[in-house]
């Protein structure tokens, strides 16, 4: 059974990452803190975007980017729907896994291969 989701996001001007990141950020926090429960279903990005006064398509490019994540699942005429939680492994503080994500969303911007991230992390010293 699939229930109807009302998300607060919240558009920070002075926030330099791009919008869709933004809402993407804020829904992630929302899944990792119990707010969105598994099985829950996003609000259609149409009814996010109005709410937001953005365009459609920085709402779909957001839930794209939880998909890749493995965040949400997008279901054709269903929406976005929540998956369970993917937590960090327990010795991997909360400061480490924000920068992991923040360097896998720049990889991701810049279509560098896991490859390439692996050589500049050696490069850097990280064995």
């Amino acid at each position: 059974m699939l229930v109807l989701l009302v998300v607060l996001v919240l558009i920070g001007p002075q926030d330099p990452r791009p919008i869709y990141e933004q809402i993407a950020g804020q829904v992630t926090e929302q899944i990792r803190d119990g707010t969105i429960a598994p099985g829950q279903r996003l609000p259609a990005a149409t009814e996010l975007a109005a709410s937001l006064d953005l365009n459609r398509n920085t709402v779909l490019q957001a839930y794209r980017l939880l998909r890749d994540r493995g965040q949400v699942e997008l279901r054709r005429g269903r929406g976005a729907v929540a998956l369970a939680p993917t937590s960090p492994p327990p010795k991997i503080n909360k400061e480490v896994q924000r920068s992991v994500e923040a360097l896998i969303d720049a990889a991701r911007r810049h279509n560098l291969s896991l490859d390439a991230v692996t050589t500049l992390l050696s490069q850097g010293g990280l064995q």
